[in-house]
């Protein structure tokens, strides 16, 4: 799977790239309000500020955007997540770092938790494709620190990287999504020290 879908281009110029993105952002906002099924092209372009006809010139129908956006979302929470990393080797502290990261990322795009959850339904392939391409990054960061001798050897890297998905996804939904602005320190504390333990903890003892 791309990063376009199907009947979409990208626009060259300036002035096309910023209403693309604006037509975006606005389906952030309906598709996380509404439920795919009631969310209308009419209302996406309104909150736009732009004319319906405007949303057909870079999105052939409502599916489409949904798909790009989908792309955008997991593109934007990779890039942020490394940008975030991108000076920092110990392990550890990429932990506490990733998860502090996607918590600020989750905090700006509320709608993300809704829009994925819907892409099971709406685009199974396409729920499949965000948690693979996101357990990918995670767990090739996994190796690579259990190959520098940072985690020990016996731990099973897409294992690891499946739960710790599974940790962060959950707390943002508990402590962001149903209300807050996430976990409050001593939680946060709590998640950090089961983290850091359950990657250090020698998985091949009995």
């Amino acid at each position: 799977m791309t990063g376009i879908a199907k009947g979409v281009s990208r626009p060259t110029t300036a002035r096309g790239q910023a209403t693309r993105e604006t037509l975006l952002r606005a389906a952030e906002e309906v598709f996380g309000e509404y439920s795919y099924d009631r969310a209308s092209v009419s209302e996406i372009a309104r909150r736009a500020g732009v004319a319906q006809g405007t949303f057909y010139v870079y999105f052939p129908d409502k599916k489409a955007a949904y798909v790009e956006l989908v792309h955008e979302l997991n593109s934007s929470l990779r890039k942020t997540i490394a940008m975030a990393l991108a000076d920092e080797t110990d392990r550890a502290e990429m932990e506490r770092l990733g998860f502090l990261t996607f918590f600020d990322f989750v905090r700006e795009h509320t709608a993300l938790y809704k829009v994925m959850r819907e892409a099971e339904f709406v685009d199974p392939d396409l729920y499949r494709w965000h948690y693979e391409t996101l357990g990918k990054g995670y767990r090739e960061g996994l190796q690579a620190a259990i190959d520098a001798g940072q985690l020990d050897d016996s731990l099973d890297a897409e294992t690891a990287a499946d739960i710790l998905m599974g940790i962060a996804e959950h707390m943002g939904w508990k402590y962001i999504i149903r209300g807050g602005e996430g976990p409050p320190p001593e939680v946060f504390n709590q998640i950090m020290g089961f983290v850091l333990r359950g990657l250090m903890y020698r998985h091949g003892d009995s």
